[in-house]
């Protein structure tokens, strides 16, 4: 028995979310039937998270276990060759069978794309929310500070969340422009529900005045939903890297 280490890329417009589910069509059971082809079996597979409908990936990380002696190289070619064009398989490597793609996971870093122009961009159409009015991008970035830490993130939590513990490690957030273009980058141990849509929303929120620019660690000390911005739409959200033992995470290595 071998233990096989999936890192790809996904386009989510198509999808609901990462996560088998029986009335509508995800990035898992797409990559099952890919693998089915090839190994001629059902396999089962493992993914570092959940994701929402619509939400992408830049690197999402997975296995599967099989018996096969097959080559990483031509299996990631075999699977590229039977996926859709909007997933992509872009390392296949063997780790140990006790590799978790979850619990084995130190952190991971998500971006939200924002395209901030008075007109719409056809090319950016479900890549990237479109936010028509003026952004203060430098005051946003220094806003975005404010999530560095180790916080209790229950104000910035989906409704739909069932967690506890609500406690999480922020290492690093900034917002920056290209142009029309503005992302907010947030890496931390692990994320809540909803949580970096939350975040987007609230820093939108500030922007439009209807929360302080020294608002955010107050409605992290309330702990109260009500207070923090809107849920910004999926569509601008990307499951950016996935840290590993060993890998360099913020300004702190695991």
């Amino acid at each position: 028995m071998r233990q096989i280490l999936l890192k790809i890329k996904y386009l989510g417009t198509n999808y609901h979310g990462w996560q088998v589910q029986d009335n509508a069509v995800t990035v898992q059971e797409k990559l099952q039937d890919a693998i089915e082809e090839i190994f001629h079996e059902r396999l089962d597979l493992t993914g570092c998270s959940r994701t929402d409908a619509g939400v992408h990936a830049n690197e999402y990380c997975c296995t599967v276990k099989t018996e096969s002696e097959i080559d990483c190289f031509k299996l990631q070619g075999g699977l590229n060759a039977k996926l859709p064009d909007d997933i992509s398989v872009f390392s296949v490597s063997d780790v140990d069978l006790d590799f978790h793609p979850r619990y084995s996971c130190k952190g991971k870093q998500y971006i939200y794309k924002i395209h901030n122009s008075a007109s719409k961009d056809p090319f950016l159409l479900h890549r990237a929310l479109h936010y028509p009015q003026p952004l203060d991008d430098a005051l946003l970035d220094k806003c975005a500070k404010d999530f560095i830490g180790t916080h209790d993130f229950s104000a910035l939590c989906g409704a739909k969340s069932d967690i506890e513990d609500c406690t999480r490690t922020v290492y690093d957030a900034s917002v920056t422009r290209d142009g029309d273009l503005v992302t907010f980058s947030v890496t931390g141990d692990g994320f809540l529900y909803n949580m970096v849509r939350i975040m987007v929303g609230t820093l939108l929120f500030i922007n439009e005045g209807k929360i302080s620019p020294d608002g955010i660690p107050m409605i992290l000390e309330k702990k109260d939903r009500a207070l923090a911005g809107r849920t910004a739409p999926a569509e601008g959200l990307y499951l950016n890297k996935v840290y590993f033992g060993g890998d360099a995470i913020g300004k702190e290595e695991i």
